[in-house]
This record gives C-alpha cells, sequence and structure tokens, in this order.
C-alpha cells in the first residue's frame, strides 16, 4: 500500500472513533428507544456456528483518500482541519437525529456536516467547492485488496451484502464505478428503517433480509464504534482496522481484528 494511502487513511479512521463520550450516550439512549426484539444478545459466535455471509460496512470496502486528495486540492493547508471536523459532526448528527427519533437521509447529514464545518473553521465554501466534495461521496475508489478478496469469497459461497448508513444510490454509484456490482447480493442501507447505526434496528436489517441465524453472519466493521455496535446486537465481528486505530473502550470487542481482507478471509475459513 503506498505512503500517501496510509497517511490518508490513520487519519480518516481516527476521525471515526472520536468522541467516544456521545457514541456511549448515544447507545444508552437507543437501548431505551428501539424494541427490545431488535437488540442483539451482545454475545459472540457459537463455536458451532456456520459463517455463510458477511455484512460490510461501506469503508471496508471503499477507500476514503479521496476526500483528503480533493479538499487538500481546494483548501490547502485548512484542509485537514475541514476534513476531520466535516467528519465528526457528520457522525454526530447521524446518532444525534437517531436518539431523538429523527430522519434525514445519510447524504443530506453529510451535506449539512460541510456546511457546519466550513462555517466553524471560517471557511469560504463555493456552492461549486461544496458539490465537488460531496461528489467524492459518489465516486469513491476501493482499497487495493477489494476485488481480489471478493472473488475468492464469492468462490467459498459466502453471501455478500453491505449494511450501510450510505443511501442506496451512494452504494451504487461508487459500485458501479469500480464495477464490482455483481459481488453483493443486497445493499442495505439505513434508510430502510429510518435510523443510524449503531442503532440495533439498523443490524436487524441484517437479519431480516438474509432469513440466516445471528451467529451465521459475520459484520465487517471498518470503525471502530461499528464493530462494537455490532457485538453489542450479537454479530459474529470482524474490525477491519485499515488504519491501525484505537479500540473503543466500551466493554466490548470484535471477534477477531485485521487490516485487510485476506484475514476476514482466513477468519471465514475456521
Amino acid at each position: 500500500m503506498a505512503k500517501k494511502q496510509i497517511i490518508s487513511e490513520n487519519e480518516f479512521s481516527n476521525v471515526f472513533s472520536r468522541r467516544g463520550f456521545i457514541a456511549t450516550t448515544v447507545t444508552g439512549l437507543l437501548a431505551t428507544q428501539i424494541p427490545l426484539k431488535a437488540v442483539g444478545s451482545g454475545k459472540g459466535s457459537r463455536s458451532n456456528s456456520v459463517k455463510k455471509a458477511i455484512l460490510f460496512d461501506g469503508f471496508v470496502i471503499f477507500n476514503p483518500a479521496p476526500v483528503f486528495a480533493l479538499a487538500a486540492e481546494l483548501f490547502g493547508s485548512q484542509s485537514t482541519e475541514l476534513v476531520a471536523l466535516w467528519r465528526t459532526k457528520q457522525f454526530e448528527y447521524s446518532w444525534i437525529l437517531t436518539a431523538a427519533k429523527q430522519y434525514k437521509d445519510f447524504w443530506r447529514v453529510t451535506e449539512d456536516a460541510l456546511t457546519f464545518a466550513a462555517a466553524k473553521i471560517g471557511l469560504a465554501m463555493t456552492d461549486e467547492n461544496k458539490a465537488r466534495l460531496m461528489n467524492v461521496y459518489l465516486n469513491l475508489d476501493i482499497w487495493p485488496d477489494v476485488v481480489a478478496g471478493l472473488e475468492t469469497l464469492k468462490k467459498m459461497n459466502i453471501s455478500l451484502s453491505f449494511l450501510s448508513n450510505f443511501t442506496v444510490d451512494m452504494l451504487k454509484s461508487s459500485l458501479k464505478k469500480n464495477n464490482i456490482s455483481q459481488y453483493f447480493d443486497h445493499l442495505l442501507s439505513t434508510d430502510e428503517v429510518r435510523a443510524f447505526k449503531p442503532s440495533p434496528a439498523a443490524y436487524q436489517m441484517g437479519i431480516d433480509t438474509l432469513k440466516l441465524p445471528k451467529d451465521d453472519i459475520v459484520f465487517a466493521a471498518f470503525g471502530a464504534w461499528d464493530a462494537c455496535g455490532a457485538k453489542f446486537f450479537g454479530f459474529p465481528t470482524f474490525w477491519v482496522n485499515r488504519g491501525d486505530s484505537t479500540p473503543e473502550e466500551l466493554g466490548v470487542s470484535a471477534d477477531v481484528v485485521g487490516r485487510e481482507l485476506p484475514e476476514l478471509i482466513a477468519y471465514m475459513k475456521k
């Protein structure tokens, strides 16, 4: 992996892991608001379970580095602060909306977060530059190990699906750009339940769609907080920690942590 990609990846991954106190607060709020039937057991996978499917978070597949690249092109030295705040507010907004039983789709949340971030740091954001930055989310690259990894998993007869905060249109656009749509059986967006991860209702979509026991479905997380959310729900969880981020301190952890898809493949073979 090129050095430039690793730097961007680390910066981006660290943003996903920030604001642990917000994640903790919102998870607690959600536990009182989501019907009990949607809440997972929080237990690990059974030793006799058969791993039949993977639910991917979007950024396990899609590389967020282009977000940094375009921001740097447009705003130079201010880009790091802009993107970090943008990403932080993006997830704060999604969690607050879910806790308050309100909803905007992730595209609108992303745009609102960008508007806030630019205003907060005093950056003049033109409509053209905002549109260009937003458009990155429709044209994300994939990580170098993705195509080979997906091909291997399909040969193993593993069902592959997304379970993402992204809208379906966001997923479809980047899938089409990278010509990998054919590998995925389902594109599960939180739009369907109008509640963002880590709401248990979001993870429940996987069970409802795949019609498989919870222990037969592996959740592949990109963010540490998402790995915790999936474990709270009760999924066997593999954290694809591409940025070598610090684990959250929430009392749960992924069953296995790796950095790339070959490690996930090895886990699926066990």
